[in-house]
């Protein structure tokens, strides 16, 4: 088999993305797979299916390490937390840099470091504080180069700490710690705190000279003020950590300490923990897609749980000695985690004709959660027979524990009683930015984003030309179903932005149950969610059970972090091709302006979108004296018909301004002195159109200020003209747009992800 067959071959940018970045030296389809699967025949036929596809990292290294490179397979790695001391803060940075030398991103965790003003006996006698090493942290994250990329980084901290307020705010300057995702440990006293407004203790007790430092703060003012901070900035993230540590198999081994989190946060891992990653592709189990007898095969799914649970602890083995220092070698060595998940939730849901965020959605993948954990807990109890248990293996504190109760039957309970396990942790959803846009599936459990992308190409004029590239999801069932346009697609094509934040929880808390990790994923909100909303949003989430939740709301701060590149000039009739308009519906909103002209009255109506604010249509009449009517009415037509074929209003007035003068306008002007601002009509009309638009904006801008709704519900997706540039993303290697998916920053242009 070649690529192009396994990826389609209309799917130049999978292609590309295989060649750029998982294939070595030109080595072929077969040869690639051969390396990958390393005479594991099984998972290799999965993989030729794209039921499964391991991390970025396995896909990229493994069988490198026989040329002599510095590999790991693993994405992920949480470095021991720095000691209160100059030189474990110094010799935490050296673990970071060797770490990402070989291709591992990292997380830490700075609470154990003295808040601001603690006294130490040294020539500063009073430490700058636990969050003052954070640019430390950051700038040898940036320093360390992996294969054309920097490292990723996540630091964290106690939401007791008496520096997490000054660690909140941190972000909130652009120019400061900008490799690291940051993220707030909240804890249930804390939480508890916000619900009944009470005060809560940030304390600190330095051990070497037994000085406390604690103050009392309002909770629910310190709670609104990480839920700000998050709305206008995408940071901090929250990690609920008394689920994170009570939600797993190893919540009752008592000599276990989850140490931090990995840079997206599905994986909290004890001090020098790693862990492999590895996805299957929900969507390829649906049998019959897009019919009504169309049914997801649970008996496949389970065996190729079971496929993978042994593949990824092959990896394990064959990695163990690769990692980059000896703590993680000891540390996998004896907890022996892995990090399967699932990517294509999305699309199975659509080929079932299901409503992503309804009941019968939620119901399903509680059902294929439950079946995901009792395989892959039965798997690593298989594997455990034949080679042992993992080092820190203690059966009866794990079959006490509610994870495994809630998510096992009553065959996997006796396996597990009989032979223990051979890994302590089993289940992950990861970012799959790369890995499924490879594919042209959606990624992780997140809802298809958007059901078209712009792509652009240069006309002979030398001018940006945009059309649509539909979903791959979408354009499937387009052309078996002969439809011309996205808006005849039934109403299971749902989005990101329809969706109520309340179903996109549901969603994720429906999988929580049955992930003993966590789960990398970012609720996207429109521009107009409030600080209110933020607050509510994380109050859900953490009655929910989700073990952390982050936002990213549309055109927020957080875009100047994220653009690499100078915002691009964009053509006007961005996601249309050529000869489309956009349909004008009964819900425009409408202005009138009269103007004076030359030859007298003129009335200038205009249709604008209720909830962009763009120009949609226009329509002009003389009055009792003025000039040529049906000029006019051609002029409203020709204005109206470029409008919907996505021209801008700007470049609309731009070309009514240069129209020239006209003398009767002008000895109006300087007769009477009340014709309307210009010299002549067409310019007239551009002023009054453009003063109508701005109108628009500024009473749109009002509504999301004050927290009112645009629209009772999400519009179906249709080309309207696009964002400023300075609240769009860029991608660094192909410059176009990035969306925030699944915790990070992913192009579905060229495939490039932050995470890879």
């Amino acid at each position: 088999m070649k690529i192009e067959e396994w990826l389609g071959s209309e799917n130049q940018l999978g292609v590309d993305i295989w060649t750029n970045k998982y294939c070595c030296e030109g080595e072929d389809f077969e040869g690639w797979l051969t390396r990958i699967s390393a005479g594991n025949t099984e998972i290799a036929e999965y993989m030729r299916e794209k039921k499964f596809l391991f991390g970025g990292r396995i896909l990229s290294n493994r069988g490198l390490h026989g040329q002599g490179r510095k590999v790991t397979y693993s994405n992920c790695y949480v470095i021991a937390p720095p000691e209160d001391e100059i030189e474990s803060i110094f010799e935490c940075a050296k673990k970071l840099a060797r770490t990402y030398s070989y291709g591992g991103g990292c997380g830490i965790d700075i609470s154990g470091l003295s808040p601001r003003g603690a006294k130490i006996n040294n020539a500063a006698k009073e430490t700058s504080g636990a969050v003052s090493f954070m640019e430390l942290y950051s700038l040898v994250t940036a320093l360390i180069g992996q294969n054309g990329r920097r490292g990723a980084l996540m630091i964290s901290i106690d939401c007791a700490h008496p520096d997490v307020e000054e660690f909140i705010d941190l972000k909130t300057d652009l120019e400061k710690v900008t490799k690291a995702n940051i993220s707030v440990r909240i804890r249930k006293d804390f939480m508890e705190a916000v619900k009944k407004n009470e005060k809560y203790l940030l304390h600190y007790k330095r051990e070497t000279t037994g000085e406390v430092i604690q103050r009392w703060v309002n909770a629910r003012e310190l709670f609104r003020r990480i839920a700000e901070t998050n709305w206008d900035y995408a940071e901090p993230g929250a990690l609920f950590w008394d689920q994170i540590t009570s939600w797993s198999l190893l919540s009752n081994t008592e000599e276990f300490v989850y140490a931090g989190v990995n840079p997206c946060a599905e994986e909290p891992l004890p001090a020098g923990g790693s862990c492999l990653l590895g996805s299957i592709n929900l969507s390829e189990f649906v049998v019959h897609p897009f019919t009504t007898t169309a049914y997801f095969d649970f008996d496949s799914f389970k065996k190729c749980v079971q496929a993978s649970v042994r593949a990824l602890n092959e990896v394990l083995d064959e990695g163990l000695p690769l990692h980059p220092l000896p703590e993680q070698r000891e540390s996998v060595a004896k907890w022996r985690q892995i990090g399967l998940g699932i990517m294509g939730l999305a699309d199975a849901l659509i080929k079932l004709g299901i409503i992503y965020g309804e009941k019968e959605a939620i119901e399903l993948c509680d059902r294929i959660g439950f079946a995901m954990a009792d395989s892959a807990i039965a798997a690593s109890a298989h594997l455990a027979k034949e080679l042992g248990m993992y080092g820190g293996c203690r059966i009866e504190d794990i079959l006490e524990s509610p994870f495994f109760l809630a998510n096992t039957t009553e065959k996997t309970v006796e396996l597990v009683r009989k032979y223990g396990l051979r890994n302590s942790q089993l289940l992950t959803i990861a970012p799959t930015g790369t890995l499924s846009t490879m594919l042209g599936i959606s990624g992780g459990i997140e809802p298809v984003y958007a059901n078209y992308y712009e792509r652009k190409t240069e006309s002979l004029h030398g001018t940006d030309v945009y059309y649509k590239v539909y979903t791959k999801i979408v354009e499937q069932y387009m052309k078996e179903h002969q439809l011309s346009k996205d808006t005849e697609l039934p109403e299971y094509f749902v989005t990101a932005m329809m969706l109520d934040y309340r179903q996109r929880i549901d969603m994720q808390a429906s999988w929580q149950k049955h992930i003993d990790a966590s789960i990398s994923s970012t609720v996207n909100v429109p521009n107009s969610f409030t600080v209110e909303e933020t607050e509510s949003l994380y109050l859900y989430a953490y009655e929910s059970g989700l073990k952390g939740i982050t936002i990213f709301r549309d055109g927020c701060k957080r875009v100047g972090i994220l653009n690499t590149n100078e915002p691009k000039t964009h053509a006007a009739g961005e996601g249309l091709k050529r000869g489309e308009i956009i349909l004008v519906t009964d819900d425009v909103v409408g202005k009138k302006r009269k103007l004076l002209t030359g030859c007298g009255s003129l009335h200038c109506i205009a249709l604008f979108d209720p909830y962009t604010g763009v120009l949609l249509e226009t329509y002009l009449s003389k009055g009792s004296t003025g000039g040529c009517n049906n000029f006019m009415i051609g002029l409203s037509r020709m204005i109206s018909i470029s409008a919907r074929a996505g021209i801008d209003i700007h470049t609309i007035v731009d070309q009514l301004n240069s129209t020239g003068a006209c003398p009767s306008y002008t000895s109006r002007r300087v007769s009477r002195k009340d014709t309307s601002k210009g010299a002549c009509c067409p310019m007239a009309v551009g002023n009054a159109l453009m003063d109508m638009y701005n109108e628009m904006q500024k009473e749109l801008k009002e509504k999301r200020r004050s927290g009112q709704e645009l629209a009772k519900k999400a519009p179906k997706p249709r080309a309207v003209t696009t964002p400023t540039p300075s609240d769009r993303l860029y991608c660094p290697e192909c410059g176009e747009n990035l969306i925030f998916e699944g915790g990070c920053s992913v192009c579905k242009s060229c495939g490039w992800s932050k995470c890879h």
